[in-house]
């Protein structure tokens, strides 16, 4: 359900065919792919919090945008963690998600799902949703305080009190459907960042020389 573009960004097909979006999930390869344009973006602090833009530039620390204007792209930074893009095809409203382990934990999906209900009547059994690429199960490794905080959504597992591996898109996509997105609804790129080392950045693969890569969507009138 995913395409990669002559412009080496991904996109969702369920996204793509909402003619009133545009969107991209951003490879080391699509730099700069948003210069130019009204774009919205925040200053990460892997929380659980979303804001409303309404507005470019730098809106606040958060890890999550929302908006219902049109001709402004949000946008969000990743090199691991996951990217999420949500659209209210009803409601004409977007949301761009920024969920590493922290904002998985903390709920982030949930807390910007409830930020679309209260601010444009969304609900959610009419969200598109998609999962860019993140790091995979393959190559996330993780700490009992890290594993132990995901027993919820992995009830069948009896290894998260212990190193283990952590399938970050499997969460959040639970998480999604816990949120009562129809799973029908939720596209998943399965792309691991950490292995794709000619198409991604990686945190865990670079370290802190790793770029970002820029993730969004747009509303068109």
């Amino acid at each position: 359900m995913f395409r990669k573009d002559p412009d080496h960004l991904y996109r969702a097909e369920p996204l793509a065919a909402l003619p009133w979006l545009e969107h991209g999930f951003g490879t080391r390869l699509s730099e700069g792919w948003h210069a130019g344009r009204r774009t919205a973006l925040l200053t990460q602090v892997h929380s659980a919090l979303a804001l409303v833009a309404e507005r470019d530039g730098l809106i606040g620390e958060a890890d999550a945008l929302i908006s219902n204007q049109p001709c402004l792209l949000l946008g969000v930074r990743t090199a691991d963690c996951a990217p999420i893009i949500l659209a209210d095809p009803v409601h004409r409203s977007v949301a761009v998600i920024h969920a590493g382990w922290r904002g998985a934990a903390g709920e982030i999906v949930a807390r910007t799902i409830q930020l679309l209900e209260e601010t444009y009547r969304t609900q959610a059994a009419h969200l598109t949703a998609a999962i860019g690429p993140t790091i995979g199960e393959c190559c996330y490794e993780v700490g009992p305080e890290v594993a132990s905080r995901f027993e919820r959504w992995f009830p069948e597992r009896d290894d998260l009190d212990q190193r283990t591996r952590l399938d970050l898109e499997e969460a959040l996509y639970r998480q999604l459907v816990e949120a009562a997105v129809p799973p029908q609804h939720i596209s998943r790129s399965g792309l691991c960042t950490r292995c794709g080392e000619e198409e991604f950045y990686s945190y865990r693969r670079q370290g802190k020389a790793a770029g970002r890569m820029v993730s969004g969507v747009a509303i068109w009138p």
